[in-house]
């Protein structure tokens, strides 16, 4: 086993120990970070949500800004904004925002309008944000973390399904485990302790070992098969009805090309935590859901009869075939 892969095994380990009952979460943040994308996490309310991610920044070198969107959030909040300062030789100086840091934790997303959402778009996708006509470039790591509550619609404004494509994956959190909510209680307590300062560990992973890992997962094989399994998938979603007359009725539209991308990304990362040199079509599978989840769009027929979207995604893999 390589020093990196140690090294983020160690970062989930930690993660893992702060967060109860939640591994699949923990390992999706740290994938979707080794792929160099964005997350969207949707769950009920007291799931860990945040405290996950706060727990990545805190055993990561990395600087974490939490926004928590409001309805009356402005776009300038997030970005920056220039302030004019008369004694300067420049009398304009840009404050950068919140979003200038490596981690950036979105808080309740949907709770913010349109216009503050699209400030968010450039960041995501080019990593820059441009303000007054001047463009800023953000760090080289850098990863937006948004959370979302399902059940609660009033005052809210859905995302649009051009944002909603920018992020990598879309992961349903769902409740702990009984032993592990018992686990719960006990860790509270002992953090509530006078001595819990002095039990925090003062390490962090080094930026370096997640730019190194890149570099690895950049260079892990993807065969001709396997690739072609991947755009079959994504093509599946758009051309149901060659595959079946229910899938057919189930989606309206299907995925873009970033959902292609986004399996050959993720697929290379999963083989890289199975110390695989290639990615097999078990690579593929083990990211699929939270990949095409949320870019397929479910038709009235879908709805109408309680078909989620995992029975969707499952029924595709289940007819495509690997070549």
């Amino acid at each position: 086993m390589n020093q990196n892969l140690q090294a983020i095994q160690a970062l989930e380990s930690r993660m893992n120990a702060s967060v109860l009952g939640q591994e699949n979460i923990v390992r999706r943040i740290v994938l979707v970070l080794l792929a160099d994308g964005n997350l969207l996490l949707e769950g009920l309310p007291g799931l860990a949500k945040t405290r996950a991610i706060s727990s990545l920044a805190k055993n990561l070198e990395a600087r974490l800004s939490r926004i928590q969107f409001t309805p009356d959030l402005l776009p300038s909040d997030i970005t920056g904004t220039e302030v004019y300062q008369p004694e300067a030789k420049e009398k304009f100086i840009f404050q950068p925002g919140p979003i200038f840091n490596n981690l950036i934790l979105a808080d309740e997303i949907n709770r913010a309008p349109a216009k503050v959402q699209s400030a968010l778009l450039e960041a995501m996708q080019e990593r820059q944000v441009t303000v007054a006509g001047t463009t800023h470039s953000l760090d080289p790591l850098f990863m937006v973390m948004a959370t979302q509550n399902p059940i609660e619609q009033e005052g809210t404004y859905p995302l649009p399904e051009a944002q909603m494509d920018r992020f990598l994956m879309h992961v349903i959190v769902d409740y702990p485990d009984t032993a592990s909510e018992i686990k719960v209680l006990s860790l509270l307590r002992n953090e509530e302790g006078p001595s819990s300062e002095k039990k925090r560990s003062k390490e962090t992973i080094s930026q370096k070992v997640i730019f190194e890992a890149r570099q690895e997962i950049n260079k892990i094989h993807v065969s001709d098969s396997i690739e072609k399994y991947i755009v079959d998938l994504v093509n599946a979603t758009r051309y149901p009805e060659k595959y079946s007359e229910e899938l057919d009725l189930w989606i309206d539209y299907g995925a873009s090309p970033r959902a292609s991308i986004a399996l050959d990304k993720c697929s290379r990362v999963s083989a890289w935590f199975n110390q695989k040199d290639f990615v097999g079509p078990d690579d593929v599978r083990a990211v699929a859901h939270d990949i095409l989840r949320h870019r397929i769009v479910q038709s009235y027929e879908a709805n109408a009869e309680g078909i989620s979207k995992n029975k969707i995604i499952d029924e595709l893999l289940k007819l495509v075939a690997v070549a």
